[in-house]
């Protein structure tokens, strides 16, 4: 049975706005998940001004009982979550086994960060001068507003929501309207774990009226961070909007992510994680595989073997044991279809038995489900795809994937790198030394070494650089400078002015002594 879902301010639920958006099951599209009434940028300022009120009651609690509230987070989503995996399933049509892992994946942040509310660390620094020490402290930023896609719908989301509010920062979340049943979901078990009202806030509202309504509340002081999970062209705007108020956010964007094959690399194992890394979420990831670089000595048989693999492969209705289900949204869809577009003739085609929508006139063999109730489409494997075409150049966000071939190391490299973005790669080899040559020259912010692009882990910085963010980074302890400030507190109690670099003690060597 369908409901409507609302912004939540104040632990409200708000009556503003008169739009609604139709949150539908992408496996079965006539199958209405949710509602939405969406907001505008008014109701956006408003639970940013909300959040402003309560963020300094909610920073005076002791650093360790924050960390309890996010210890409850973690209790519940335990006891929910089956029903979560299976929201999941429903709103974005992720399968149920990656379903079950990004609920892991939110259980797994919460059980990081309880025990940071023990560890917001300052230090004690020593001083040049007597009777004086120094300190420094970890504060909140004060209000942070976090904007996130839906492919990952409660697993992103945690990794600002968690830390933010651990730390004694107040949050404004605006998630992707076409998985507001997901967020309405995570709302109430952090509600339910003792986050107070005020303090963390859900705003559903179109990408004009957010970005409208972030640019005011930026210009009326009640915004302090930004993060956001989403395309470079969005992230380009966000970081040029924080700019202009000093501030820097945290970007995490779009990838086009390579995987290197070596001549001596198991080539099994490399289409294993190809395979997975290519299509998993229906290749709607930012650490998707991008484009498969392959030795020209093995390119013939990597290609072979993938294109058996993917053909093997079992798509379809995502309650099933599947590679992948459909696409997210309608939106997806469309700019997918706008992507095989680039397929040219000196493109050679792999993976199934055609491309685009999967339906009775273009069918896949061995298809599990009711194609023609969802958004399914064709794994597409394009070989011969070089620098200069819009598939190697450009991030395609759908289940398509590129291979090139190359001979040298060096080549290889400089073919990861060149399409601007640096976020996941991989490379496939037996060998430390390329290992490690190619850990030294990729731009990206994450290697896998004999993995896949794609699997991330709740204690280890994830995010890029160049098009893919600005060198922020979340998840694990790096994820707490983003959400705090450094304070330094010097302390002079000698009952004088002492005056650093100018009244300090010395001692006068001789430094022209020599051993006899």
């Amino acid at each position: 049975m369908s409901r409507t879902i609302r912004s939540i301010v104040g632990g409200d639920r708000s009556s503003d706005g008169a739009r609604m958006f139709r949150s539908t099951n992408p496996a079965r599209t006539d199958e209405l998940v949710a509602e939405v009434r969406l907001s505008d940028e008014r109701g956006f300022v408003a639970a940013c001004r909300t959040a402003r009120d309560a963020q300094r009651a909610w920073a005076d609690v002791p650093a360790p009982v924050r960390g309890e509230v996010i210890a409850n987070v973690g209790r519940l989503v335990h006891t929910n979550a089956e029903r979560l995996a299976r929201l999941i399933v429903q709103e974005v049509g992720k399968p149920l086994k990656e379903a079950r892992g990004e609920v892991q994946e939110l259980a797994d942040t919460c059980a990081f960060f309880l025990g940071e509310g023990r560890r917001l660390y300052g230090q004690t620094v020593p001083s040049e001068m007597p009777d004086k020490q120094l300190f420094t402290f970890r504060d909140p930023v004060g209000v942070a507003a976090v904007i996130t896609a839906g492919n990952f719908p409660v697993a992103v989301p945690s990794w600002y929501i968690v830390p933010a509010l651990l730390c004694g920062n107040a949050v404004v979340w605006k998630p992707a309207e076409y998985a507001a049943a997901c967020a309405e979901a995570v709302y109430e078990l952090f509600a339910h774990a003792g986050v107070p009202s005020g303090v963390f806030n859900v705003v559903y509202a179109e990408g004009r009226e957010t970005f409208t309504g972030l640019t005011d509340a930026l210009e009326a002081g009640l915004v302090d961070k930004v993060g956001f999970t989403g395309s470079s062209e969005v992230g380009v705007r966000i970081g040029e909007l924080c700019g202009r108020h000093l501030q820097s956010p945290c970007l995490e964007l779009g990838g086009k992510n390579p995987m290197v094959v070596t001549e001596d690399a198991d080539l099994g194992q490399a289409v294993e994680g190809a395979l997975f890394s290519a299509f998993g979420t229906a290749g709607q990831r930012c650490t998707s595989l991008g484009t498969a670089i392959v030795h020209e000595s093995v390119v013939s048989d990597f290609i072979r073997l993938f294109d058996e693999a993917a053909r093997a492969a079992v798509i379809g209705d995502p309650t099933g044991d599947v590679l992948y289900g459909p696409m997210l949204d309608e939106k997806f869809a469309q700019s997918h279809e706008k992507h095989l577009e680039w397929i040219g003739a000196a493109h050679s085609l792999h993976g199934s038995s055609g491309i685009g929508r999967i339906g009775p006139d273009n069918p896949r063999a061995g298809f599990s489900g009711d194609a023609e109730r969802g958004l399914y489409y064709h794994p597409v494997i394009v070989s011969g795809v070089r620098p200069g075409d819009a598939l190697f150049d450009n991030e395609t966000f759908g289940p398509l994937v590129g291979v090139t071939p190359y001979r040298s190391l060096d080549e290889a490299i400089e073919l990861a790198n060149a399409p601007g973005y640096g976020l996941s790669s991989s490379i496939y080899t037996v060998d430390p030394a390329k290992v490690f040559r190619f850990r030294r020259r990729i731009r990206a912010g994450m290697v896998s070494v004999n993995n896949s692009t794609s699997g991330a882990e709740a204690h280890l910085p994830f995010g890029g650089n160049g098009k893919s963010g600005n060198g922020s980074r979340q998840s694990g302890q790096w994820v707490l400078d983003q959400f705090t400030r450094w304070q330094a507190m010097n302390w002079d109690y000698s009952g004088r002015l002492q005056k650093a670099q100018m009244d300090v003690a010395t001692v006068e060597p001789d430094l022209g002594y020599q051993l006899g």
